[in-house]
């Protein structure tokens, strides 16, 4: 099953996807007089989300197909999953090739792990902004698969770590990079990396949460950075040096997990973003399985300071 948070009736509303459309969760309990949480972070919270599954899995695919309320593909405005996560986490250098982009080895012992605040958070569609600041000379977007946590939880076993979680997702992630490596205007530092992760709009993700029932095997998705179009760089999940069930069980057992955090698992490769680019980030497994990708057109406020 997948879901997605549309702009509906001037509301950002969940709903389940379809061929034809979306079905928002409201009209939904109008048709069958069901209680499902309308918000997809409260329906998270409530861990209903296996329930509808189950349900969707069941007959509630075809059923949908007869009830009255999906909103048409052509009419869909996707939004962000949602807009509250408690903490997003990302993992830095999680592929060898990207680790070389920026002249540093990739973390072996611990993954290289950050925070991102929730007011750094786009959806689809949303304008990625090339911040006004002098030193900002360099932003890159990284393309990364997205992991939605699906309960509070702690000492998770990586034997368990599915169990953790309620879907993925695709991630376009920002890094202002040339004030991490250093330009004319500031010596560069690791340190930086709080600063640099965290502008405005530096945070992209859905539109669709994908549940895992339809991921037999994450570690054969393709995940592939897009930039205007053109495929930059790819890699599978298997290739990342700390794969999902080990980042999901060992920060379970640092900082924990609250529902509805999201876990942004590495990127192939960043790529240089200027005014009037696309971003893309796109997901791909075995037996044409596809994520419907994230895209985000670019806007750089030194050139368009009216933004």
């Amino acid at each position: 099953m997948r879901l997605a948070t549309i702009r509906y009736n001037d509301v950002e509303q969940a709903g389940i996807v379809t061929a034809g459309g979306v079905f928002p969760m409201v009209a939904l309990n109008a048709a069958k007089g069901t209680a499902w949480a309308t918000n997809l972070m409260d329906m998270i919270r409530a861990r209903q989300v296996p329930g509808l599954t189950a349900w969707y899995n069941a007959g509630g695919k075809a059923e949908l197909e007869t009830l009255p309320g999906c909103v048409p593909a052509a009419e869909v405005v996707y939004g962000p999953l949602y807009r509250n996560p408690r903490r997003i986490f990302g993992i830095g250098l999680n592929y060898v090739d990207h680790a070389g982009d920026i002249g540093s080895a990739a973390p072996t012992g611990f993954p290289g792990s950050f925070f991102k605040q929730a007011d750094t958070l786009v959806g689809p569609g949303d304008e990625i902004l090339l911040p006004m600041l002098k030193e900002a000379q360099k932003t890159t977007a990284e393309a990364e698969l997205g992991i939605i946590i699906g309960k509070d939880c702690r000492d998770v076993p990586e034997s368990d770590w599915e169990s953790a979680i309620v879907g993925y997702t695709t991630i376009l992630d920002m890094t202002e990079e040339s004030i991490l490596k250093g330009n004319d205007f500031v010596q560069g530092n690791p340190r930086y990396l709080t600063i640099v992760k965290n502008f405005p709009t530096f945070f992209s993700f859905g539109p669709e949460l994908v549940t895992p029932d339809e991921v037999p095997d994450v570690l054969k998705l393709e995940v592939q950075s897009v930039h205007n179009g053109e495929v930059r760089a790819k890699n599978v999940v298997s290739n990342m040096t700390h794969q999902p069930a080990k980042l999901v069980s060992l920060h379970s057992s640092i900082q924990g997990w609250y529902a509805g955090d999201v876990l942004s698992t590495g990127t192939p490769r960043a790529f240089e973003l200027q005014d009037g680019d696309i971003a893309e980030c796109r997901v791909h497994g075995p037996n044409n399985f596809e994520m419907r990708p994230l895209l985000n057109p670019v806007v750089d406020l030194k050139l368009h300071p009216q933004k």
